[in-house]
């Protein structure tokens, strides 16, 4: 049984909201669940399975995330190798470990302690319920994403710092060797992937954005988080704590949480206006995020990506990001296309990436899996038939364990997002496991309470349910979709306006 998790995003708490580690009680349960699920043959007989391999599918540990490199001089692409950046890296995990203590103690539970225990099977083919369960050896990868790619730096300052992170998790990985990106780099990795006919790497690769070629390095991504997204956050807590309410300072706070992250000002935007704040203060906190954007837009790593890229990088971050270039209408749907063409795809989803995979091309893989988007997804891709058999191809996006702030889809001019908080596990089985069935998918999600999302002290937009219509493009709502009777003619078909 192969379990996939990605995008925890444990920080050290000085930015963001933290990770509950109430989520790792229930990850638990549900490994153990899908244990005993799994243990079920074929046959219809119960045979406990033996392995379960854990792999965490990058963005684990939120390297960039934090408030540390913002009040420091030094910075993750300043060198990366030297003793000033692998010493800050050292601090940030340290203070990683430590703040969710409790968390990492249940994901090493899980792998060194025997905390996954099934009960074991009767001669009859029924497990016995009523005796002590039986431990399953349970093994954890960990792979990089774009926000811990730092643990991928070769060298003996990273492996002391692997170490602590492999201890602390219960990990499986060489300490002593970067851990792995693509699924290529690691030959036990690798097999355990092939055993059970999937193909997993974080995706980010599928973002310029967030990969530049080569994992060892930078990316804008770091930039936009560290020099833009946490400075403004202590920029403005520092200059304009006085002049704003707490619900503000909070809802800036959750800027990191934002998808996708070029969504920033949007939400901004909304915050200030449902807030009441003061139009001069209004300005002033709108001129410092212009201000810091226009630092971060000149960044040699930001000038050095656009001279290579076949897209104006540069002067699509600027329309992007800073107030005084937005458009009157559409700005968040005008960034969210350009970021779609930026990356290849249609939509948000990355299933087309999924396509050109050589494992799915050479249909080696059944599951094709990324994560990364912070969207759960199972998309069918293939059905080849051979020799009469059937192989289905599916692509599955592992979601995130962490907040999402999403805007909502009613106008291209909506400034409103709803903060959710997921849990997404991916479950694959090999052979006969699970009755034969090769995957399953849990995803939970809660809704989020606080103050900058339910309250609101303007008089807000024109309530839906006025007298005037509401504005929409016009969307064929045809019979009998509405209605139960038998099916009308093609003229009865009418537009909503």
């Amino acid at each position: 049984m192969l379990v996939i998790v990605s995008d925890l995003h444990l920080n050290d708490k000085t930015t963001g909201s933290p990770l509950n580690s109430g989520a790792f009680q229930i990850f638990a349960e549900r490994l153990h669940e899908t244990a005993v699920r799994a243990s079920w043959r074929a046959d219809g007989t119960y045979r406990p399975i033996e392995r379960l391999d854990l792999v965490l599918l990058g963005d684990v540990l939120d390297l960039t995330g934090t408030a540390h490199w913002a009040t420091h001089d030094v910075r993750p692409w300043s060198e990366p190798n030297t003793p000033l950046v692998s010493d800050a890296v050292a601090s940030i995990v340290d203070n990683i470990l430590t703040r969710n203590q409790e968390s990492c103690e249940v994901l090493r539970a899980i792998s060194t302690d025997g905390a996954i225990r099934i009960p074991p099977a009767m001669e009859s083919g029924l497990p016995a319920y009523d005796t002590e369960g039986v431990p399953v050896a349970v093994r954890t990868s960990y792979m990089v994403g774009n926000h811990d790619w730092l643990l991928h730096l070769p060298g003996t300052r990273y492996d002391t710092i692997r170490q602590k992170v492999t201890h602390h998790l219960g990990l499986s990985n060489i300490y002593n060797a970067p851990f792995p990106h693509d699924p290529y780099e690691s030959d036990e990795l690798l097999a355990t992937m092939r055993r059970h006919r999937v193909f997993a790497r974080h995706g980010d690769i599928f973002d310029p954005l967030n990969f530049s070629e080569d994992r060892d390095n930078a990316s804008l991504g770091d930039a936009i988080v560290i020099e833009l997204i946490t400075r403004f956050a202590i920029a403005i807590e520092q200059h304009f704590a006085n002049d704003l309410p707490q619900s503000v300072i909070n809802g800036l706070r959750e800027l990191d949480h934002i998808r996708p992250i070029l969504l920033a000002p949007v939400w901004i935007e909304g915050l200030l206006e449902r807030s009441n704040v003061r139009p001069a203060v209004r300005k002033e906190i709108k001129r410092t995020w212009d201000r810091l954007a226009d630092e971060f837009l000149h960044l040699s790593l930001v000038q050095d990506q656009d001279s290579w890229s076949a897209f104006d990088i540069v002067d699509g971050l600027e329309r992007a990001l800073k107030f005084s270039k937005r458009l009157s209408l559409g700005w968040a749907g005008k960034v969210t296309s350009w970021l779609h063409s930026l990356r290849g795809s249609e939509s948000g989803s990355y299933y087309q990436h999924a396509l050109a995979e050589q494992d799915f091309r050479n249909r080696r893989a059944r599951n094709i899996v990324y994560g990364h988007t912070h969207h759960a997804e199972a998309i069918p891709l293939d059905a080849s038939y051979a020799d009469g058999y059937v192989l289905n191809q599916m692509y599955f996006n592992s979601g995130t364990w962490r907040r999402v702030l999403d805007q909502t889809r009613c106008t291209s001019s909506e400034h409103e997002f709803i903060p959710t908080e997921s849990l997404s596990i991916l479950s694959f089985f090999h052979g006969d496991e699970r009755g034969g069935r090769p995957f399953e998918t849990w995803t939970g999600m809660l809704a989020t309470v606080n103050d900058s999302a339910t309250h609101r002290v303007d008089s807000g937009r024109t309530p839906h349910a006025s007298e005037q219509p509401l504005s929409s493009p016009r969307v064929p709502v045809k019979a009998p979709h509405f209605r139960s009777t038998s099916a009308p003619s093609r003229s009865s078909t009418r537009e909503i306006y």
